[in-house]
């Protein structure tokens, strides 16, 4: 019973890898407006850092176009300063509490630059599974060098945990291309 817990928890863990990638991948520019876009952007605020949807409401109106409803007058400046700062290529333009967002279009050099982004997240993702994948091939070891499974028991478990790996792997390079195909989108 507890050898199918150990292997549901890992497959937990590996769900968890891939969610943090979809996170990072849904921040990276695409040809159209996210408001996943801004989902990362810290804002300096009364005295601490803070994301900036617990400031503001970010909308996308148009293909091209966000826009960031600050809530609080006195920090339109420090959100606009923020998504400036952020490394996203934007240029935000202020009109009252509303802050206007356009989307340039993506020039090819800007386009590579971000699949290398989008191939590294994929790595971290793959590392962290494999990550997980050791522990667990330790655990089965471990187990089996302490008599609690039997030697055929340890490599049923062993190669679950492998083809668990691969599975979450191959979703992990499918996820890349997707999200490679989508950056390179003219």
């Amino acid at each position: 019973m507890a050898e199918e817990l150990n292997i549901s928890d890992l497959e937990r863990r590996m769900k968890g890898a891939l969610e943090q990638l979809h996170k990072e991948f849904g921040g990276l520019r695409t040809g159209r407006a996210s408001t996943n876009l801004l989902e990362n952007v810290v804002v300096d605020a009364y005295g601490s850092k803070m994301p900036i949807n617990q400031l503001a409401n970010v909308n996308a109106p148009e293909p091209r176009l966000l826009t960031v409803q600050v809530w609080d007058q006195s920090q339109v400046d420090m959100v606009e300063k923020a998504i400036r700062n952020a490394g996203l290529g934007l240029n935000p333009m202020r009109d009252g509490s509303l802050i206007r967002v356009p989307l340039p279009e993506l020039n090819e050099e800007r386009r590579n630059e971000l699949t290398k982004v989008a191939g590294k997240y994929a790595e971290q993702a793959r590392i962290s599974i494999r990550n997980i994948r050791r522990d667990g091939m330790d655990t089965v070891k471990a187990s089996e060098k302490d008599g609690d499974i039997s030697e055929d028991d340890a490599k049923r478990l062993s190669d679950d945990v492998q083809k668990l790996t691969d599975k979450y792997v191959g979703i992990v390079d499918s996820d890349l291309e997707r999200k490679e195909g989508e950056i390179m989108q003219v």
